[in-house]
């Protein structure tokens, strides 16, 4: 797909993704004077082959590599800084808390054979780079198009044998994620802090203020209003487990080798909550992308990530039969629905496009959600 592409008329597909205001070359000699503080005197750390690659509708990353002297030998690491936004550039979250992505990456790498990059080093003091940010290691590998993976590049062009090994192997890294013992107390501080008598209750609710937030730059958005209220009438009765929910579960969010997860990325939405949190967010992110391919012409990649197809391997390797399905699709829906909605507001504070008249015509899976909404449970 040509750069710029547009979709629905009006979005470029290269203009939903992160939108940064940051000088890089200033950020290079942020980078090097707070490693010269990190590192032993003497070090004389230099940053090298620093990018931002276009990726990512959150947090902004940059490539880089850091070399310098170890007990007289010039070292060189390839590292990865995941930087909160800056406020001039109307982050996609409400909150950026870098501490505790970098310690569900720790403790993850700590507890499982789950693929992470190593967390390197944390700084939580926004002097030091203007926003918070946290390094972790380099792993090579590819990650599939953010935005576009299914109708363009190295995933979309792969045999079907191979997409089919994608899903799979990242099916079976969530179930690992969610077979961690004692998630409320190895990951006491994923607890979200509204209220809520269950995980769930929290995780939604914790959605509901995300929400808050996009009405405070954007005012309400009636269609989201309906899909919490349809949310409360169709309640699981029984949400079962809770486990470590990755919150972020796509496979645009993972490194492969061969064909197979060699790290598990963005972990800003990281929460606890049941497991149908993650099963249908890689279900339901896909569904998501699949109208974006449609708007691109593309035929997608339909027999990909299927709910039955995921659900059935899921069962077959924890035991846990997934339920309320069409609860969880749906709230997922609602999730991307606010993120399509922030990420447009966006746009118009930059003066990249117009305010629309309609608040919906921002986003971008509107029939689908409108279709869950009129259609009540299922699944």
């Amino acid at each position: 797909m040509a750069p710029g592409r547009r979709i629905a008329g009006e979005v470029a597909v290269s203009e939903i993704l992160r939108k940064s205001t940051r000088d890089l070359d200033r950020a290079r000699a942020d980078l090097r004077t707070w490693l010269a503080r990190k590192l032993p005197a003497g070090s004389a750390p230099e940053v090298t082959e620093l990018s931002a690659p276009s990726t990512g509708q959150s947090s902004e990353t940059l490539l880089f590599t850091a070399t310098w002297d170890d007990e007289g030998v010039r070292r060189p690491r390839r590292l990865v800084a995941r930087v909160a936004p800056q406020l001039a550039d109307m982050p996609i979250f409400p909150s950026y808390l870098m501490e505790r992505e970098f310690q569900v990456i720790r403790t993850v790498g700590e507890l499982t054979t789950v693929p992470v990059p190593e967390a390197v080093w944390v700084e939580p003091d926004p002097a030091a780079f203007g926003t918070p940010f946290y390094i972790m290691s380099r792993v090579d590998g590819l990650v599939p198009d953010d935005i576009t993976y299914n109708s363009a590049g190295w995933f979309y062009e792969a045999s079907r044998d191979d997409q089919r090994l994608v899903q799979e192997s990242t099916v079976s890294a969530v179930a690992a994620l969610h077979a961690i013992p004692d998630p409320e107390r190895n990951f006491a501080f994923l607890q979200f802090p509204q209220a809520g008598d269950t995980a769930l209750s929290r995780h939604v609710a914790h959605a509901q203020a995300w929400y808050d937030y996009a009405v405070a730059h954007g005012g309400r958005c009636p269609l989201i209003e309906r899909g919490f209220a349809w949310l409360a009438d169709y309640w699981p009765a029984d949400p079962g487990d809770t486990v470590l929910s990755w919150g972020d579960a796509r496979v645009n969010n993972v490194i492969y080798r061969d064909f197979r997860p060699v790290a598990l990325l963005d972990w800003e939405m990281a929460g606890l909550g049941p497991r149908e949190i993650d099963i249908a967010w890689l279900v339901g992110g896909h569904q998501v992308l699949e109208v974006i391919a449609g708007l691109l012409g593309s035929s997608g990649l339909p027999y990909l990530l299927r709910l039955e197809d995921v659900a059935t391997q899921y069962e077959a390797e924890t035991g846990h039969a997934v339920r309320d399905m069409g609860f969880y699709l749906t709230y997922t829906a609602i999730q991307w629905a606010i993120v399509f909605v922030l990420v447009g507001l966006r746009r118009v504070r930059f003066g990249e496009q117009p305010r629309p008249a309609d608040i919906h015509d921002l986003i971008i899976n509107r029939g689908p959600l409108e279709q869950m909404l009129a259609a009540g449970r299922s699944t």
